[in-house]
Order: C-alpha cells, then sequence, then structure tokens
C-alpha cells in the first residue's frame, strides 16, 4: 500500500540528540535538522532544554526530554523533580526509563509507583509519558509484565530502549509490546532505527513513533520514495530489517 507520505514519516520521528558529547552547537545543528523535516519532536540533554527550547520557537516540533536516563535507577523521588523541571522548561513529552534493577528483582509494586508518580506530575501538565522498558535484559515475560504495570501506573507510551543498552528495537519487541497493551497506550521503537526501511519495519509492527539520530538520512529517503510513488506501508511479515545496535 503506497499511501503513506514523507509527513507521515516525519510525525513519527522524535530526533535523539542524547550522545553524552553533543555540544550547545550540536544541539542547535540538530534542531534545524528536526525544524526542516516538521518532526513530531527533538529529545535533548536535560541541562539543554533552554537552548533547544529556543531554536524551536515558533515551530511545531515538540520539546522533549529523558527522566531517569539512562538506567532507570535514580530515587523516584529524583525524577519527579526532574519531571517538574522539564515540564516547566516547556516539555510536552517525556521518556523515562523503569527502574530495570527493581523490575529484575521482581519489585513489581515499586516499579510502578515509580513510573505512576511520574505520570501524575505529567499528565497535570498535559503532557505525555513515555516509558523506556529496556527490552535488552528483559525476558518475553518481563517484558509483557513491564507492559501491563506501564499502563496501570499511567504510561501514555511503551519504548523499547534507551540506545545505550546491547540491543535496541527489533521487529518480535514490538509485536510482542503491541499486544501487550490496550489501544490507549501507544508503542515507540528506539535503537536501531537507522533507514527509512526500519521505520516502516517499527510501523507495520504496531509503533506510532521512533527516535532516531539518522532523521535526515531518513527523510531524504521517504522524500524520494513519495516522488517516485513508492513510499509503501511494509507487510508486516516482511518487516524484520531493524538494526539490533543502539544509538
Amino acid at each position: 500500500m503506497c499511501s503513506l507520505t514523507a509527513r507521515d514519516i516525519a510525525k513519527m520521528i522524535d530526533h535523539s540528540l542524547l550522545n553524552p558529547a553533543m555540544t550547545e552547537k550540536d544541539i542547535i545543528e540538530g534542531c534545524g535538522v528536526a525544524r526542516k523535516y516538521d518532526v513530531a519532536s527533538v529529545c535533548v540533554k536535560p541541562s539543554f532544554l533552554g537552548v533547544a527550547g529556543k531554536a524551536l520557537e515558533g515551530s511545531g516540533v515538540l520539546l522533549t526530554t529523558v527522566i531517569g536516563f539512562p538506567h532507570g535507577s535514580n530515587a523516584t523521588e529524583v525524577k519527579v523533580v526532574e519531571a517538574g523541571l522539564a515540564l516547566a522548561q516547556g516539555c510536552r513529552e517525556l521518556d523515562m526509563v523503569l527502574d530495570v534493577g527493581k523490575l529484575l528483582g521482581g519489585e513489581f509494586d515499586y516499579v510502578e509507583r515509580d513510573i505512576s508518580l511520574v505520570a501524575d506530575v505529567t499528565h497535570k501538565a498535559g503532557a505525555v509519558l513515555k516509558v523506556i522498558l529496556e527490552n535488552a535484559y528483559l525476558s518475553d515475560e518481563l517484558k509483557v509484565k513491564a507492559c501491563e504495570i506501564s499502563e496501570r501506573a499511567g504510561a501514555d507510551f511503551v519504548k523499547t530502549s534507551t540506545g545505550y543498552a546491547p540491543s535496541g528495537a527489533t521487529v518480535p519487541d514490538l509485536r510482542l509490546m503491541r499486544a501487550a497493551v490496550s489501544e490507549k497506550v501507544r508503542v515507540k521503537a528506539a535503537g536501531g532505527i537507522r533507514a527509512l526501511d526500519a521505520v516502516l519495519a517499527a510501523r507495520a509492527a504496531g509503533a506510532v513513533r521512533v527516535g532516531a539520530t539518522a532523521t535526515a538520512k531518513i527523510m531524504e529517503e521517504a522524500c524520494e520514495r513519495e516522488a517516485a510513488g513508492t513510499l509503501c506501508m511494509q507487510a508486516d511479515e516482511d518487516s524484520e530489517g531493524i538494526a539490533n545496535e543502539g544509538y
């Protein structure tokens, strides 16, 4: 089915500017890429929210940051403060890492409370919360459990990965996550999304958002395929080609 447009692809992309070596100059340039293609959002490190907010002024690109990144092991109270500070600086979406160690240890009540308290402050500000599961460390059973906990706690999205674990998004994981939550919760793929075909594979598997650093490359190809009439939705069974790598 070739009814997709380049704009459809752009509005799936959270342009990721999280590399620890990125400077203010890199953030401004990255926001310029996001503005050029009118992507869904730009996700920056918390210390660069002011810079990114100014760089995105007047655009339709949302400002996003990360909470408890990349390990999810910050105390819940710290995550709540992080979220409040980010929201006060104009963030409309937050990508929060759940506490992987607590999940692996079976401390499910802790994990649910951790997410719930961040969800509360996020929703009071009218913003959206994405919960990163970090699937590289989880069994399929725990991936499903994490999805169920995230939904009960108020997550708006469940997300595969930070991009800093041994592996990132996979099509089987996306299918599993999509099946584990209700239609109220959306799915985001991150880690290994470096080409248009990876975006299309994620979309076919149930993701509506992707985290990507290779946004310009993806969008150039999307524009070319749209012009040629070949920007087509993949059949899910043919969409296994997401790179098994992080950012």
